[in-house]
């Protein structure tokens, strides 16, 4: 029997950037919470687990209704640990426990709250209409364009960034440019199992998203930044009740 979607969202216990941030209060509810009550709004997912190395993350998740259906091991919970072998394992392990197979994987972060359910179900119905494609990715458009404004310093002067910059002599030309911005990635589980990371020669499709909703949170900062932007209605998430 094939499954078709399974999410996974990772949280890590050892944030070093802003500690314990996933459990943190987030307009009301623990950040990890928004990820969780997000992903119940998608009904393209069939399961939703964390990943998680924290007993107290996996606690906070499972009081909102979060599936933990393992303890991450400690060798795949380190601050250099790169997120592929953690959604390898997540898809192995799940796909044991069940006896079953999934057709595709989502990774979707607690730390980028912003995200929209219909998002995550517009890209799916992109990617399952695509077989070519090994992946479809969010972005968003910078409020800056990096062929304008972006340079690095070699040999003591400014240089541009990108080595055919100086063509262009008015800031309308240049190409445009987005960013992976982290709000999700959506893979078919062939291509996770498979690949070495989620860009080893990866034909990947891309999700735009709007940018004021592509905020990722790694310090406090960018929280309470974050958190601002949720509070005033400026980014309204539509999980959370109207007062």
């Amino acid at each position: 029997m094939n499954h078709e979607l399974l999410a996974v969202i990772p949280a890590r216990g050892g944030s070093k950037g802003l500690p314990g941030k996933n459990t943190r209060p987030f307009a009301g509810l623990p950040l990890i919470a928004h990820t969780l009550m997000m992903a119940r709004m998608v009904p393209e997912i069939d399961r939703c687990i964390v990943s998680t190395d924290s007993p107290e993350i996996a606690a906070v998740a499972k009081e909102h209704g979060g599936d933990v259906p393992f303890l991450r091991p400690a060798e795949l919970a380190t601050s250099e640990i790169a997120i592929w072998p953690v959604l390898q394992h997540a898809l192995a392990e799940v796909e044991r426990q069940e006896g079953k197979t999934y057709k595709y994987l989502l990774l979707t972060d607690p730390t980028s709250p912003g995200r929209l359910p219909e998002q995550i179900s517009d890209a799916f119905r992109k990617l399952k209409a695509t077989p070519a494609a090994d992946g479809i990715i969010a972005v968003s458009k910078p409020d800056f364009n990096p062929y304008w404004v972006c340079v690095v310093e070699k040999d003591g002067w400014m240089t541009d960034l990108m080595s055919d910059a100086a063509k262009f002599v008015r800031r309308q030309d240049v190409p445009t440019v987005y960013r992976i911005n982290g709000s999700f990635y959506l893979w078919p589980t062939e291509f996770v199992r498979k690949a070495k990371s989620w860009r080893d020669g990866a034909k990947l499709l891309q999700y735009v998203t709007p940018e004021e909703r592509a905020f990722a949170i790694d310090t406090l900062e960018e929280f309470q930044k974050a958190e601002l932007l949720v509070k005033s209605g400026m980014v309204p998430l539509p999980w959370l009740k109207k007062s």
